[in-house]
Formats: structure tokens, C-alpha cells, sequence
């Protein structure tokens, strides 16, 4: 045993293969009974997963390691991880339990575990439940008995009757196209976006077990773009598959990602006295356009580690109401503990409905320096010091850049990938000096 169950977003990998195998997923369930037994004397735990076809088995037996460990369980079934962050908080559950790999193909899913303040577990919590799934598999001779749990359908109804409360404003008149991935918000986003007051035309949302995120979401916006300029829309959104995070489209199909949406919720809050301390937390993947034009508006942005659970967790030491990620996590502190696609876009149709103006407009002044992202598959990941080459063209690279771009190199937490973003003021020195140093990687670690 011994190795690393929790990544930067919960445990994630093949659905039916270690770490979410039967056996491993149901001493996960009683790992978590056991925390929660020493929280509450009662204990109740949420559970929601999002449309893949491993969802249900993978739900039934974090149930039934639950009920061996005493603890009693709730299924919402289909919803958001949003949802989840919610229902965990607002209700008297101990926890929820969301099952998703999110932007993953459908072969992937994962457990994400939310305490009852609907914030995501510390590493230092994740570290024990990790530690007593290790114990159980070692010692327990469960023969990993699922429980099937009848979904409870007005835990989800909760949810989007809470996301309606937030709209201050009716939507009317607004005409808005919904891509909804194939994946969670399929059956509640057209609902909570008609009832708002806005015409809507949802594309992608016939879940059948495969087709989450295939062509056709968050990550593949292309799609959405053509619709909303066929159908003279004010503007597109795009969900991924478990709708915590959200990209736009405008008017004219232009993408608008999530530094955008940043820029144009910062300033709305800030014209409204509501922006605390001035200040916007992003990642250190957030656009240096987006620092300059935060600067002009006299706002400060602080960068944190990629993972919306860094973001949120320097937001809450700052005291800051709004933060996010370039990919499309944004967190409105005032309504949630964690990124929220559909939230987010209540809050961008509000500002679009009240400023007259569209997307194009809103964001005609975020001048986005070129940036490019490669993705190189590793078979091990390996401190980057001790990979001489790569050291040499990372310092090359960045003392060519100077103080007009950046370089980050990272291993994903979630994949066996080591991601390189660069960028800078000239697109073919970004894109020159982002395949060096994929190269470089690819040649010490990189998967033959």
C-alpha cells in the first residue's frame, strides 16, 4: 500500500481499477464512517455522482462501506459537485461524497469528500482517511457488500431552488445557449435558467453512461461558439461534467474563459462597494492581461497553486469574495464554498442584464498576452532539479523572456502529466520556447 490516494481534486483514476476498484472504494466508505462517528453521534453523509456508467456501482459501495461503519447515507443521484458543496452545508449532513472525474473521459471517475461546511477536506484530513483506507484494506476481510440507496430527487430540487434565490434580477429578454457536457447539469441547468427568465436552447444534454464530455463542454467549446452565432444569441455557456466549472461564449462566438469572467465579475463587485479588500485570487495560470487590467481598475490579484481548493483556501485567509481559475472555477464566496458553473453564470447574465452590454464589450479591455500549455504523458514524476536538461532550458528560456512573460512547469496532480505554460508578448517565441521544453521533458521522463 502506501501510495498517494488523494490527488489536488479527491481520488481520481479508471473507474474498476486501483484506486476505484470494489474493495478499495468500499474501505473508503468506511474510512469515512469512521471520521464521521467521531464528529457526530448520528451520522449522515450525503452522496451525488455525475452521469458517468460507473457512477452508480462506485456510489452504492462508498454506501455500503458506510452502513458497515454505522453511518447512514443519502443518494441526491445526477447532480452538480456545487450541488454537493450545498446540500452538505445547508442540511445536517456530516459530509457529502461526490462522485466525478469532472473534465475526465468516462473509463475515469473519483470521490470527492466535502466536510459539513462544504468546504473540501484540508490535505491534512485527506491524509488520515487515506491512511485508515490503507489499515482497512490491510486488515478488514470485507467482502466489499454495496448498499443501494433509493436517489432522493428533492435534494437536487434544494439545490436549484437555492441558486434561484441569489438572482436579484429577472433575466428576461436575455436569449442564452447551454452546453451541458453530457454530464451533471443535463437535467437541472435549462430548469434553473428558464425559471431565472431567460430563453433557453440546451445542446448536449442526453447523457447515456459514454458520452460525458465528449466534444462537447467546457473543454470543447468550438461547438457552442457555432450555435450561438446561428442562433443570434446573447451569449453560450459550457459546463464540464460535474458543472463546477463554466466557459462562455459571446455574442459574436469569441470565447471567454474563466480570467474573463474574472474581470467582468471584479469590477461589477467592486462598482457595487461589494469587491473585500479590493482583491481577486487567482492561479498562477491566470493571464498577465488580466493582472494588468485588475491593476488599471485599481484591484490587486494574488496568485495561489492550480486547484480551485487553494484559491478558495487563500480567499478565506484574505478574506476575499471572489476568486478563480483561466479554466473556469470561480468562486463567489458570498453564495458558495466552492467553484460553481451554473452559479457563475446567474452572476455573469445579472451583469450582462443590467449593463446592457454583451460579453464582447465587457472584456473589449483584457488585452491577453499568448500563452500556450503542453501536456507531455511522463512514467514517473521527477523533481525537476533533478533533471539537468529541462533546468537548463526552463532558466534559457526565462531569462530570454525577462520580466514580458512567464514559465511554469508542473506535474498534474490528478493525470501522469507534466503541463508546461508559457507566455509572453510574441506568440512564436511562446510556442518556440514551450516545445523546448516539452521536448526536454519528453526525452528524460516522457512516456516512449
Amino acid at each position: 500500500m502506501g501510495k498517494q490516494l488523494f490527488g489536488t481534486d479527491g481520488i481520481r483514476g479508471v473507474a474498476g481499477e486501483y484506486p476505484l476498484d470494489p474493495r478499495t472504494v468500499h474501505a473508503f466508505g468506511r474510512a469515512l464512517a469512521g471520521r464521521a462517528r467521531h464528529l457526530h453521534s448520528d451520522p449522515e453523509i450525503v452522496i451525488g455522482m455525475d452521469t458517468r456508467e460507473s457512477g452508480p456501482w462506485i456510489a452504492e459501495q462508498v454506501a455500503g462501506g458506510l452502513a458497515e461503519g454505522g453511518v447512514r447515507s443519502r443518494l441526491a443521484g445526477v447532480v452538480t459537485t456545487p450541488g454537493i458543496a450545498y446540500l452538505t452545508r445547508a442540511d445536517e449532513f456530516v459530509a457529502g461524497v461526490m462522485i466525478s472525474a469532472s473534465h475526465n473521459p468516462y473509463e475515469d471517475n473519483g470521490i470527492k469528500v466535502f466536510g459539513h461546511s462544504g468546504f473540501k477536506l484540508p490535505d491534512e484530513e485527506e491524509h488520515a482517511i487515506e491512511q485508515e483506507i490503507f489499515h482497512e484494506l490491510e486488515s478488514a476481510a470485507s467482502d466489499a457488500k454495496p448498499k443501494t440507496l433509493a436517489i432522493d430527487p428533492g435534494l437536487g430540487q434544494r439545490y436549484i431552488d437555492y441558486l434561484l434565490s441569489t438572482v436579484t434580477v429577472p433575466l428576461d429578454g436575455l436569449v442564452m445557449v447551454a452546453d451541458c457536457g453530457n454530464g451533471a447539469a443535463s437535467h437541472l441547468a435549462a430548469e434553473l435558467f428558464r425559471r431565472s427568465g431567460a430563453e433557453v436552447h440546451p445542446i448536449c444534454c442526453e447523457p447515456n453512461g459514454r458520452n460525458i464530455n465528449l466534444h462537447c463542454g467546457a473543454l470543447h467549446v468550438e461547438p457552442l461558439s457555432r450555435v450561438v452565432v446561428e442562433r443570434r444569441a446573447d451569449l453560450g455557456v459550457a459546463f464540464d461534467g460535474d458543472a463546477d466549472r463554466s466557459i462562455f461564449v459571446s455574442a459574436s462566438g469569441k470565447i471567454v474563459d474563466g480570467d474573463s469572467v474574472l474581470l467582468i465579475a471584479a469590477r461589477a463587485l467592486k462598482a457595487a462597494g461589494r469587491l473585500a479588500g479590493n482583491l481577486v485570487v487567482s492561479t498562477v495560470m491566470a493571464n498577465l492581461g488580466l493582472e494588468n487590467a485588475l491593476a488599471r481598475l485599481g484591484i490587486r490579484m494574488l496568485r495561489t497553486p492550480v486547484g480551485d481548493k487553494y484559491v478558495l483556501e487563500e480567499m478565506v485567509r484574505q478574506g476575499a469574495v471572489l476568486g478563480g481559475e483561466q479554466s473556469g472555477h470561480v468562486i463567489f464566496r458570498e453564495y458558495a464554498t466552492t467553484g460553481d458553473g451554473m452559479l457563475t453564470a446567474l452572476r455573469i447574465l445579472e451583469t450582462v442584464k443590467r449593463s446592457g452590454a454583451g460579453l464582447d464589450e465587457l472584456t473589449q479591455d483584457l488585452e491577453v498576452y499568448p500563452q500556450r500549455l503542453y501536456n507531455v504523458r511522463v512514467r514517473e514524476k521527477k523533481p525537476l532539479t533533478e533533471l539537468l536538461r529541462v533546468e537548463h532550458e526552463i532558466n534559457a528560456c526565462e531569462t530570454a523572456l525577462g520580466s514580458s512573460g512567464r514559465i511554469l512547469v508542473r506535474f498534474s496532480g490528478t493525470e501522469p502529466l507534466a503541463r508546461v505554460m508559457v507566455e509572453g508578448r510574441e506568440l512564436a517565441q511562446v510556442e518556440d520556447f514551450g516545445q523546448r521544453i516539452a521536448r526536454a521533458i519528453q526525452d528524460e521522463i516522457g512516456v516512449k
